[in-house]
């Protein structure tokens, strides 16, 4: 589904990503892992084609197709779904409408007629109850006055209602309790299948609790430099990531 061979990435001529080689999946979970400035959320957003980073060698394929020239826009069409650190605020926009607008403009960008307003109202209702979705948040302007569980529960919801084929999450678990990680974790498991596939990005292992990884990779100036199961999250909790460090100077 998604190969990265040897991705190079920068910001104003500052080097970020310095080699990352990584292949996910159909049906697969892989959490990334490391210290602050490792390069994971810049990972993320060159994934997703945000445009403030260069990408100065390498490449980045998805579904066979090699990506690295299309926007945001065009990779979210093709199935990218990135849900961020911190979501903005739509004052005005409510979240109904704005998830209605998103899944047209997919729909337009693949030649297809908008989707009619009975299967829309249909599939709201399926994804509201299957995350437990409350109808009167739905009716909330976007994001304006959420709290940082509400906010991820509604990014959540948005990737219900787009069915991406690969899920970026960016820091998910940052800010939230225990009880609003649960909700968001156990959405994100409701949603995974055979056919799709889920890239964590986190400083904790406490959230692969709940979304356990087939694969963790951990990240040290701008290379991945340990891959391993789901013990390796556990083990980093334990030792914290100076070991790492030691044995990539070594």
């Amino acid at each position: 589904m998604l190969k990265i061979n040897n991705l190079h990435a920068s910001v104003e001529d500052k080097a970020i990503l310095r080699g990352i080689n990584l292949h996910v999946k159909p049906g697969e979970v892989h959490a990334i892992m490391g210290p602050n400035g490792s390069g994971k959320s810049t990972l993320a957003s060159v994934i997703a084609g945000k445009e403030d980073y260069d990408v100065d060698e390498g490449e980045i394929i998805f579904e066979g197709e090699e990506i690295d020239d299309l926007g945001p826009e065009e990779r979210a069409h093709k199935g990218i779904f990135l849900s961020f650190q911190y979501p903005v605020e739509i004052p005005g926009v409510s979240v109904t409408n704005f998830i209605k607008t998103a899944i047209n403009e997919t729909r337009k960008a693949k030649g297809l007629d908008d989707m009619p307003a009975n299967e829309m109202l249909k599939l709201i209702r399926e994804k509201s109850e299957l995350l437990d979705i409350n109808r009167k948040f739905l009716s909330r302007s976007l994001n304006e006055g959420f709290s940082g569980g509400e906010k991820k529960r509604n990014e959540i919801f948005q990737m219900a209602m787009l069915e991406p084929k690969l899920a970026i999450l960016d820091e998910t678990d940052s800010g939230l309790d225990i009880d609003a990680l649960r909700i968001v974790a156990n959405g994100v498991n409701k949603l995974k299948s055979k056919d799709n596939a889920v890239i964590v990005i986190t400083h904790y292992q406490r959230l692969l609790d709940y979304i356990v990884p087939d694969y963790v990779h951990v990240l040290h100036n701008g290379r991945i430099v340990k891959s391993g199961s789901k013990e390796l999250a556990h083990e980093l909790e334990a030792k914290g990531y100076d070991w790492i460090k030691e044995e990539v100077e070594a």
